[in-house]
């Protein structure tokens, strides 16, 4: 008797930004019992502070705390206001006071070292007003050396992330910048599947497909052409399906992080829903029939709900 179920070993996570009304250790432990494999940690006061006192016995107590749940790691740095609370992700690496965010972002991989964290998730900033693309570009490649030589030096990658509107945009862009830096062996790609539909001119496979080679970390998210806003599977354009059959046929072997930020007010029903969704998309072959788990409580609930509205 045979049966047609996932043959996918994607390895699913959900990055912190959107679970900012939990505390962590709540955040975690809903994480591990809906069956999430691993946490996309952001860097920032609501959860793992990387300015706040003794930050080394913080970042072991999260250790401890992601063994005792099976949770793999990788650290974000998308804070908005962690390095000023008067403007959003500032300063970057293209502008003034670079040098803050090149140090917090030597942090960053400080910080992934001790929590065994093999990637730290990262993006180049907007252009500054005033500043034109070519002394733009010069200050990332300098921004991005030292970070680069920092993470290599402890055994981390950067994953660099492509983002709609930003200098590195589009995967044109990230490949110009490995190839302007050498390909050096510390920088891989953060892919996000929802960016991918908003601002790639190709499907959501080919980019998958294309980006292959350096490919760390994925941030998964729905979302439409030309519109920066994060949804809900099912809420956008993505074709999900397409999207984790190309990550299978790839071997992607990283974590898959579900990235809501704005729907962090109903995370506990979006965590569930998101990881079933996901399943069911997986690529699927016949194969012998194998037992099937129970689900949690939290997909019983949830499992085929509909969400409501995108939160601004």
């Amino acid at each position: 008797m045979s049966d047609s179920v996932s043959v996918s070993a994607l390895r699913y996570a959900y990055v912190t930004n959107g679970l900012t009304g939990h505390r962590l250790d709540d955040a975690l432990a809903l994480l591990a019992e809906c069956r999430y494999e691993g946490v996309a940690l952001t860097l920032d006061h609501v959860h793992l502070d990387p300015f706040a006192p003794e930050l080394e016995r913080r970042s072991a107590e999260v250790r401890g705390r992601l063994d005792e749940l099976g949770l793999g790691c990788v650290v974000e740095t998308g804070g908005r206001f962690v390095l000023d609370s008067h403007a959003k992700h500032f300063p970057n690496l293209l502008g003034e006071g670079r040098e803050r965010r090149v140090d917090f972002l030597r942090r960053a991989i400080d910080i992934a070292t001790q929590l065994e964290a093999p990637v730290v998730s990262l993006w180049s900033g907007k252009v500054p007003v005033g500043v034109s693309r070519s002394a733009a570009w010069d200050r990332l490649l300098d921004g991005s050396e030292q970070v680069l030589a920092h993470a290599e030096a402890n055994g981390v990658k950067v994953g660099f992330e492509p983002e709609p509107g930003m200098l590195v945009e589009r995967l044109d862009d990230f490949e110009r910048l490995v190839q302007d830096l050498g390909n050096p062996p510390a920088l891989g790609l953060t892919l996000d599947l929802g960016h991918c539909v908003c601002v790639e001119p190709v499907p959501v496979g080919d980019c998958i497909r294309r980006g292959a080679p350096w490919l760390a970390h994925v941030h998964a998210d729905d979302m439409c052409r030309g519109v920066h806003e994060h949804l809900m599977f099912g809420e956008g354009e993505l074709d999900l399906p397409q999207a984790l059959g190309a990550l299978h046929e790839v071997g992607y072997d990283g974590l898959v992080a579900v990235e809501l930020s704005r729907d962090a007010h109903r995370a506990h029903e979006i965590v569930p829903v998101a990881i079933a969704m996901m399943r069911g998309a997986e690529p699927r072959e016949p194969t012998e029939t194998r037992p099937v788990s129970r689900p949690s409580r939290h997909e019983e609930s949830f499992v085929g709900a509909q969400p409501t509205g995108v939160a601004t």
